[in-house]
């Protein structure tokens, strides 16, 4: 368990050693997905609206979903669209480094503190943003940060152009059935 928390402690310090790590290590897959949900249930647990564990178990779900489809079309995208020529990757090291990058989101459970609840989840958010972007650049063997930010910013459209679909298919527009 020590290197479980060593490696989330690294994650959240940005070390892009550890995101090499995990990349290469098809072993870390699990610890990936327990980051996700263990953010998810931060990010639960400190949201204003007291969700309940009904409402923190739909947003864990969400949130393995919507890990999955951002690290699969990271790969698309960062592998198809907009590779460098060193690039080589497969979809389980976008999962794993994607996954960890998710570490700094622990921090939102301190938004159950009223007052710093608006600063605790921006920083978080800025803070997973650049771990992101860390785990994207080392997965895809990328020299350029900005690529990565490309990638990064062009992922998070079409995520969110998926999570509407889906969203909208499974009867989520409000409209009744």
């Amino acid at each position: 368990m020590a290197s479980f928390q060593n490696r989330i402690i690294r994650a959240a310090r940005l070390d892009v050693h550890l995101y090499e790590e995990v990349e290469a290590d098809k072993g870390a897959m699990g610890q990936a997905m327990a980051v996700v949900v263990l953010s998810s249930i931060a990010g639960g647990i400190g949201t204003p609206a007291g969700l309940g564990l009904g409402g923190i178990l739909i947003g864990t779900i969400a949130a393995l979903v919507a890990w999955y489809i951002w690290a699969f079309l990271t790969y698309l995208i960062g592998t198809k669209l907009l590779p460098e020529p060193q690039t080589k990757a497969d979809v389980g090291e976008l999962l794993r480094t994607i996954g960890f990058s998710s570490s700094p989101g622990f921090i939102r459970v301190l938004g159950i503190i009223p007052f710093l609840r608006g600063m605790v989840f921006l920083v978080a958010g800025v803070w997973m943003l650049v771990a992101m972007i860390i785990a994207v650049r080392q997965a895809l063997d990328y020299q350029s940060t900005l690529r990565a930010v490309g990638v990064c910013i062009i992922g998070w459209i079409a995520q969110a152009a998926v999570l509407m679909l889906l969203f909208y298919f499974l009867g989520g527009t409000g409209k009744p059935v």
